[in-house]
């Protein structure tokens, strides 16, 4: 199957036991997550090659980041060790009408004071077919946004297919660049696009009407995006969601069903895990509404599961999509 190249920042995942609040713990349960790395976690799960490229802190504690990658089956042997420290991030897991909450901590991490001369992505990309990024890591710093663009770069010089998840935090973006003026340049080599109507009006300055008329300008403008991605929730509580998801090719807009999620045992890495099925979809079938359809039952597996990956069976993703969602026990 074909080997997929991911490129972010892994944190140190700390979360309050059951639906405690921060307030309450008297100890934290400990994980390994990214956005980038929960898809080719996922996508691994489903037979893929996948390689993670990061860097952590030469200490044990980035020693067990790559070793939890590594147990899921994501190739760690182009992981760079040097830097600070290990980016962390707090969790309270929420439940009804509270929702969840997120603290960051990862000023000064690896990551963030990369020099992209240390990523040699010739040899990374040598065997690549897919090369996937999200718009968080060029929050970082110059230096991570960078790198992002080198291997972006490299990427379109192999003829790789590039993917980009353009959203992004704004309050990481502190190294004195928006991300209008880092972001553009990234899409520019991108072929498939996950963003909504507002942040590609936030980003790029292009309007419309509705999804498919921003779609339609943002290709005008990028003339490389192929295909334009977004998914939309209906959030009736912390425990119950609704998603679907819309796929625009360039041609026609198409568009999934709502999937009923209830109840949320953890939404953090549901985009991801969309994200993984669409690639793996759109790597496996020669049927984009399949893929799509794959991508959202993908996500909504992902919320049941806690952690921010997905661990599952390409049969366990089949069988939502095909609407087997009673979740009658398997004996």
């Amino acid at each position: 199957m074909a080997q997929i190249v991911s490129f972010g920042e892994v944190l140190m995942r700390l979360s309050t036991p059951g639906f405690s609040r921060f307030e309450q713990a008297r100890q934290l349960n400990v994980t390994y997550a990214g956005g980038e790395a929960n898809v080719s976690t996922a996508l691994a799960y489903w037979g893929h090659h996948t390689a993670h490229v990061t860097r952590f802190p030469d200490s044990p504690i980035g020693r067990a980041a790559a070793q939890y990658l590594r147990f899921h089956g994501v190739d760690i042997s182009h992981i760079i060790y040097g830097g600070p420290r290990m980016a962390v991030y707090y969790l309270e897991t929420g439940a009804a009408l509270r929702g969840s909450q997120i603290v960051y901590d990862r000023a000064n991490s690896s990551l963030a004071e990369i020099d992209p001369k240390e990523i040699d992505w010739d040899e990374i990309l040598k065997d690549a077919k897919w090369f996937h990024w999200a718009g968080i890591t060029p929050a970082l710093s110059q230096g991570a946004a960078d790198a992002l663009l080198d291997g972006i770069n490299a990427s379109r010089k192999r003829g790789i297919t590039v993917s980009g998840d353009i959203f992004y935090r704004a309050n990481l973006w502190k190294y004195g660049k928006k991300p209008s003026e880092i972001l553009p340049e990234l899409t520019a080599g991108t072929d498939i696009v996950i963003a909504n109507s507002e942040n590609i009006k936030e980003i790029f300055g292009i309007g419309g009407n509705d999804f498919k008329e921003s779609c339609v300008n943002l290709q005008k403008a990028y003339p490389q995006v192929s295909t334009v991605v977004d998914t939309k929730r209906t959030s009736l509580s912390a425990s119950h969601n609704l998603l679907r998801a819309y796929l625009w090719n360039g041609k026609e807009l198409l568009e999934t069903a709502d999937t009923e999620i209830n109840p949320i045992i953890d939404r953090v890495g549901g985009g991801d895990a969309f994200i993984a099925g669409l690639i793996h979809g759109l790597i496996s079938f020669d049927d984009q509404q399949r893929a799509l359809e794959f991508g959202v039952a993908a996500s909504a597996l992902k919320h049941t599961i806690e952690g921010d990956a997905l661990i599952s069976t390409i049969a366990e993703v089949e069988a939502i999509r095909q609407g087997e969602t009673s979740g009658r026990i398997k004996r």
